[in-house]
């Protein structure tokens, strides 16, 4: 059954019963259940496990204050902490509804109600909810692309999956593009693994990591005699490779004049080993990275011109995590679910601020840097939510910016770019598809497309 075939359960906890019958029916489309008191709200969530709740934070038998109310928050989150829940205060609590949405609330409403308002919030909270609840059983089966180990969902990563299909059964020398920790070497695997090479070695030599004085004999290896300490013949990482695929990452820090042996390398398919007279062919599949701007080194004659063009038969541009829309919140579950499952705690999710924070933090240090920021909040956070603070990032949720954070036009025009992306990537681009799993029309999901920029 999915989601659109589900009934559409929201909980009212609610102890005034005049406002018990108000919102018992301004609710269009949704299975509306009532609680007056703490056991009984517990009790409908086992119970139905609804999407969204909304939560009068005034609950007996201290209906004066949020005391209360703030206890039923956490045991929801505790119980079901992928649960929506909107906090209603009145207008001279607005200090206890930050609280409630710093510890996690999805959102507040200030009293005194009105419907349509309140049906807006409530509409995009269950969007919201429909789309994490698709993200989550996506990452858990690894298919939000269909490159094995690729976790996104945005049109500028789904370009570079096409790519890596097209480009990965052709026996070409491939050049990756692309900012540090934007997963280069992940792409050449998935280039590996998608070739008629897959079940030969893949071998991969990072040229920043080692000296240049050392750099020529990792390569191609060396015969004994052949300098102080070679006490015996060694092959290099190119003869490891032997049939399978190599990668030479940050090829822009090699020298000129290793660029030179490369260059014939890649020209003869021949290496021969410091010391040695031998040529050795090899047969393997060359694929080079750097973070580097090799056209702009060209220029300034520190990377040969006729090495780049040997070595960029294909391009491809990974692109950095802060232009790949939608994509860190995705890798950021993932990472929190693997950690989680690494470091033998108990499930964890990202409260609200953390979401936020997530989303509009730059991540110059693209996906690395926040593979390593969840990590440290797995191994820091004491509760079941992952905060911004647990994850060094600056909350963005504060009593000063958070009528910005939750403004409606923005939320919503998000959560349908979200949706698109989602639909496009879970059908493969067939729009009629898309546009049936979205439940709107072909020229409605075109609209969009365009709206967005996705054609």
């Amino acid at each position: 059954m999915t989601l659109k075939d589900k009934k559409k359960y929201l909980l009212v906890i609610e102890d005034d019963p005049g406002l018990q019958r108000q919102l018992k029916w301004c609710f269009e489309g949704y299975e509306v259940l009532i609680a007056g008191t703490r056991e009984s709200a517990i009790a409908q969530l086992r119970r139905y496990e609804p999407s969204v709740v909304t939560l009068d934070l005034g609950l007996p038998p201290d209906p004066a204050n949020a005391t209360e109310g703030l206890k039923v928050l956490q045991e929801i989150l505790t119980l079901a902490p992928y649960t929506k829940v909107i906090v209603v205060t009145g207008n001279d609590d607005r200090e206890n509804a930050i609280q409630a949405v710093s510890i996690g609330a999805y959102d507040y409403y200030q009293k005194p109600i009105d419907s349509k308002m309140l049906s807006m919030i409530v509409d995009r909270a269950y969007t919201l909810y429909q789309l994490e609840d698709e993200n989550r059983k996506l990452v858990r089966k690894n298919r939000l692309t269909p490159i094995e180990g690729i976790i996104a969902s945005s049109p500028q990563m789904m370009k570079v999956c096409r790519t890596i299909e097209k480009v990965a059964p052709v026996d070409v020398t491939t050049l990756l593009l692309g900012e540090s920790g934007t997963g280069k070497e992940l792409v050449a695997r998935a280039l590996h693994s998608m070739s008629g090479r897959e079940s030969k070695p893949f071998v991969a030599l990072n040229c920043a990591a080692i000296p240049d004085n050392l750099l020529e004999s990792e390569l191609f290896g060396y015969e004994k005699g052949a300098f102080t300490g070679a006490a015996k013949q060694t092959r290099g990482k190119i003869e490891f490779a032997e049939g399978g695929t190599f990668l030479l990452d940050e090829i822009g820090d090699l020298s000129l004049a290793l660029q030179a042996k490369i260059l014939r390398f890649l020209q003869e398919r021949v290496i021969e080993r410091v010391g040695g007279r031998q040529e050795i062919p090899v047969d393997v599949r060359v694929i080079c990275a750097t973070h580097r701007d090799l056209e702009q080194m060209i220029k300034e004659e520190r990377f040969r011109e006729d090495l780049y063009y040997r070595i960029s038969e294909i391009t491809i541009q990974i692109p950095p995590l802060r232009e790949r829309s939608g994509d860190a919140l995705l890798l950021a579950k993932s990472f929190l679910e693997k950690f989680c499952s690494l470091q033998g705690r108990s499930a964890k999710v990202f409260s609200s601020d953390a979401q936020a924070a997530i989303v509009q933090h730059l991540w110059p240090g693209n996906v690395r840097e926040l593979e390593n920021k969840v990590k440290r909040a797995v191994i820091m956070s004491d509760s079941d939510q992952v905060t911004a603070e647990d994850m060094e990032l600056d909350s963005i949720v504060s009593s000063d910016n958070i009528v910005n954070v939750l403004n409606l036009r923005y939320a919503r025009e998000q959560a349908e770019i979200t949706a698109v992306q989602q639909a496009l990537s879970l059908t493969k681009n067939n729009v009629s598809k898309a546009a049936e799993l979205l439940g709107v029309s072909r020229p409605t999901l075109y609209d969009l497309m365009n709206k967005f920029g996705f054609n």
